[in-house]
């Protein structure tokens, strides 16, 4: 009953798979920068307007920005999220389907969010657009009904993160880094959500969407003279109110007094997620900003980064390891992160500090920094003809204070970066013996070796859940009781959904489940026999997205057309899980071995190794809770859990009706039907 899961994994894959590492490009001669300047003019009420003509395409886009302060929500933490959500679905003219339908009509893109609007589309339309854009911003029409079901699927969003390794990894690392009651720090949470009303909304929109702080890029196909009417029409004192949002201050976080690590524990996790951390104030206007970035490059800025060559390529413990250091006018932080199996967990925390003190001490190469340099210097010529670039550099000159030829010269402040410059600016900005090291993962695969580790470099631990509060450490070793052993283990499940008598009876299952991938609808039919056969597709909108078959002699699978053999001893290995219940082969198996009770999901459960996979058993009721089964090799390694949930009972035996796979994301099938012994023939493993 699981081999259907581990397609639907790979179907993810397939869906979801993206090449994170571009070509770098070559270095040539430095190109010649010309950006256009934009013409500017201030509004009554205080909104700041930039035109860039441009009429090498008949388009025109608008970016709508507020510059404001953040803010910390508090207990209302998710108001600026059911802001963004509600607003431009409609207007207090325009019913949310009519404006959707005029957008489409005018073949336009327009977006709208708490902090602003953008749109863009062809300047024969310009006009019309830059009215629909004015309408959704500033009349937008708040319902009850809108906000209702915003925030239920603001809450449906936060109740699938709640498993996830990487969603809690991304939460505590703010929460610790910046502190609770810090903006960057807080989280949304159900019980946040549930303090945000409808009338919370209104006020936030009316206290934070005013034109003070408001700047307005146009760039296009467009006459200035004409824009500046119009905008005047649109956005003027008489029709967006002067008014200026709160001004809030709040005191800078501070870094450790000395390198830690925080660890979380997540039971679920097939891997962990590492972050090391610490404070960032670095600002574009700094001498030593391109030093930084530089270093940044050099360090973990991509494929070609030391971080990346080191973990992944050397010693394939992950997909990828990256460093990421934040410039703002205010506080952030800089993080080198990577997610590795949970064995190698400490050993990738001793590489990437080892990354740290190298590049802090050590001149890097001239080769080094000649490729850095050359794919900052690709990139930013590339994205210089992009309407939304220049939109971008024109809207950081005003509210970043950079001076005017800014990025006229960015290409020379590039060049003139040494190694010194990058050994200095990574000693500043990139901290060794003030590091947070931020761990969430498997307390049970992972604490041992961290504990030596901590030991060794005499780096002391701490534990937090998930949500960043102190806790105890965790208990990884519980004491199993007499007489339990994998066998027992494994008898007291087939017990539990029938007994062997009637496992033994189930010759054939034919399965019909419905899941959803990233929106997606998808159905999937499994058929599977004891004789270690078995064909699953799955389909989307009545298409095949990926179908496998395991026959009597011969298998294959096929993903979007392209077909794949099944064979060798990769084929034995699926025909002996090829089965309706797999235990059975458990019960006479001397090698399988009950390696302790786990937590899953705050439950006890015991773990029975078998191989490379591992089977949990629910302690008091005997069924099988999860599996985790490890896929692919070297640096494509990694493990995969499915939970099971609902069992229902179909002619005297158990199935689960719920089945969970953790594949990044939770991909959750409901089973349909189950029928046993019948609509399953040996043509279907054909």
């Amino acid at each position: 009953m699981k081999k259907y899961l581990y397609i639907a994994a790979s179907l993810l894959g397939t869906i979801t798979m993206q090449a994170q590492d571009r070509p770098m490009p070559k270095q040539g001669p430095a190109p010649s920068i010309n950006i256009k300047k934009p013409v500017t003019f201030v509004l009554e009420n205080g909104l700041k307007v930039l035109v860039v003509e441009n009429n090498k395409l008949p388009r025109v886009s608008y970016n709508l920005t507020l510059d404001n302060t953040p803010f910390a929500e508090g207990s209302k933490k998710g108001v600026t999220d059911l802001v963004s959500s509600m607003i431009g679905n409609a207007t207090e003219s325009i019913s949310k389907d009519k404006f959707n339908e005029e957008i489409d009509f005018l073949g336009a893109s327009i977006n709208f969010y708490e902090s602003g609007a953008s749109a863009n589309g062809l300047s024969r339309y310009s006009a019309r657009i830059l009215e629909l854009l004015a309408d959704g911003a500033l009349n937008p029409l708040f319902t009850q009904e809108d906000f209702d079901a915003e925030r239920a699927k603001l809450i449906e969003g936060l109740k699938a993160d709640e498993k996830s390794a990487s969603a809690i990894a991304g939460r505590v690392q703010n929460v610790l880094t910046y502190g609770k009651e810090h903006y960057n720090g807080e989280f949304t949470s159900e019980e946040t959500l549930k303090n945000v009303t409808l009338q919370d909304v209104i006020n936030h929109y009316n206290t934070y969407f005013v034109p003070a702080n408001a700047y307005l890029v146009v760039i296009g196909d467009v006459k200035t003279k004409d824009v500046k009417k119009k905008v005047q029409q649109l956005f003027g004192a008489d029709v967006w109110k002067t008014a200026s949002a709160p001004n809030l201050t709040y005191n800078d976080p501070t870094d450790l007094q000395y390198s830690q690590i925080n660890f979380v524990d997540v039971p679920n996790a097939v891997q962990s997620e590492i972050a090391m951390i610490n404070l960032s104030k670095l600002k574009m206007t700094d001498k030593d900003y391109f030093a930084a970035i530089l270093a940044n490059q050099i360090l973990g800025g991509g494929g070609e980064g030391r971080l990346f060559l080191n973990l992944r390529e050397k010693h394939g413990w992950t997909y990828g390891s990256y460093s990421n250091l934040g410039a703002s006018k205010y506080i952030s932080k800089f993080s080198s992160t990577a997610s590795v199996r949970n064995a190698v967990t400490d050993s990738a925390v001793v590489e990437i500090f080892n990354e740290l003190r190298k590049i802090r001490t050590d001149l890097v190469s001239e080769e080094d920094l000649k490729n850095a340099k050359a794919k900052y210097i690709g990139n930013f010529v590339m994205q210089i003809e992009k309407p939304a670039t220049i939109a971008r550099y024109a809207l950081n000159i005003r509210t970043l204070g950079l001076p005017e030829d800014f990025y006229e010269n960015y290409v020379k402040n590039i060049n003139a970066v040494t190694p010194v410059d990058v050994r200095n600016a990574a000693k500043k900005y990139f901290l060794e013996d003030n590091t947070r090291v931020v761990i969430v993962g498997k307390a049970a695969d992972v604490l041992p070796g961290l504990d030596a580790m901590s030991a060794k470099e005499k780096m002391p631990i701490f534990y937090f859940d998930k949500y960043g509060s102190k806790v105890d450490k965790p208990v990884v070793k519980k004491d199993i009781p007499a007489g339990v052993t994998a066998q027992s283990v494994v008898k007291n499940y087939i017990d539990a959904v029938g007994g062997e008598k009637a496992l033994k009876a189930v010759k054939t299952i034919l399965v019909t489940s419905k899941g959803t991938i990233q929106g997606q609808s998808l159905d999937m039919v499994s058929k599977i026999s004891n004789k270690g056969m078995l064909t699953s597709n799955i389909t989307m909108g009545g298409m095949s997205m990926m179908k496998q078959v395991i026959g009597d002699k011969s298998g294959y699978q096929t993903v979007q057309g392209q077909k794949k053999a099944i064979e060798g001893e990769e084929l034995v290995k699926e025909k002996k899980d090829a089965v309706p219940f797999v235990e059975l082969s458990f019960l006479s198996d001397k090698t399988i071995v009950l390696s302790g009770i786990e937590s899953l999901n705050g439950q006890d459960a015991y773990a029975v190794q078998v191989g490379t996979a591992k089977y949990f058993y629910d302690v008091k009721t005997g069924l099988r809770v999860a599996s985790e089964n490890e896929t692919g090799e070297g640096a494509q390694k990694r493990k995969t859990m499915t939970y099971y949930a609902d069992y229902v009972e179909v002619k005297g035996v158990k199935f689960p009706y719920k089945t969970t796979m953790d594949v990044g994301i939770p991909l959750e099938f409901i089973t349909q039907d189950v029928k046993i012994n019948e609509g399953v023939t040996d043509k279907d493993f054909e």
